[in-house]
């Protein structure tokens, strides 16, 4: 029995419009979809694809635990996937799906990185959220040969306020428990004035506020700040 083929597949930002027409194809094609999701929540990943779901696939949820300690994490990472594996390895093709781009902080890097060398692997891009949030915000992020960085608010104060001066345009993501953090520096290194925030970029909930007006406690996990580029003539 010849093994199935793992499809990582990138389901954009949130808009469902967003997918890509290979995604579509594929993702209609396949007889198993897997998505991972929060325990006893829904899978945002599959509510992005919900429309175009043919209705007689074999369905394939799992949860990733936090991983403070990955090399503690590595044994739940390997259960988590079993299914997906179980599915491959009976020569079923199975679709993951992933917000924004699979290959760009995206969950189907773990997947990736333990299954890959055992079956074939296609990975099928997606709209990153930088991008989208660009595109939502209607600024340009950069020009020429500026530097572009993507920087985790998880980072210490220190290395984000040096980081954020050594580049000319910069996307902060995973914003929820740090907010407050990443606002503080942003107004020590007077870049409040460029900077804007945006939450659920794409979605029928998108909003977007000045950074002093958000509630630094009640941030989602999909929320953005985006520092453009000074514009260029």
């Amino acid at each position: 029995m010849s093994h199935g083929r793992l499809y990582g597949i990138g389901v954009g930002p949130g808009d469902p419009e967003l997918l890509t027409l290979k995604a579509l194809r594929i993702l209609q094609a396949v007889p198993v979809v897997a998505y991972q999701s929060a325990v006893d929540r829904e899978s945002v990943a599959r509510s992005i694809v919900a429309p175009y779901l043919v209705g007689h696939q074999t369905e394939v949820s799992f949860h990733f635990p936090r991983a403070d300690d990955p090399q503690a994490a590595q044994p739940l990472y390997a259960e988590a996937i079993a299914p997906v594996a179980e599915h491959l390895s009976a020569g079923r093709d199975v679709a993951v799906l992933c917000e924004g781009d699979p290959l760009f902080y995206g969950s189907f890097m773990y997947l990736y990185t333990r299954l890959s060398d055992r079956f074939a692997t296609e990975v099928v891009p997606g709209v990153s959220s930088p991008m989208a949030c660009a595109s939502a915000l209607g600024i340009p992020l950069s020009y020429r040969n500026d530097i572009f960085s993507v920087l985790s608010a998880a980072l210490p104060e220190d290395v984000l306020a040096t980081q954020l001066l050594n580049a000319d345009a910069v996307a902060i993501i995973k914003l929820r428990r740090h907010f407050a953090k990443v606002r503080s520096v942003l107004h020590q290194l007077s870049l409040i004035p460029r900077a804007q925030y945006i939450e659920r970029a794409t979605m029928r909930d998108q909003q977007i506020m000045p950074i002093d007006q958000v509630d630094s406690s009640n941030v989602p996990y999909f929320s953005m700040i985006l520092v453009p580029s000074k514009a260029h003539l």
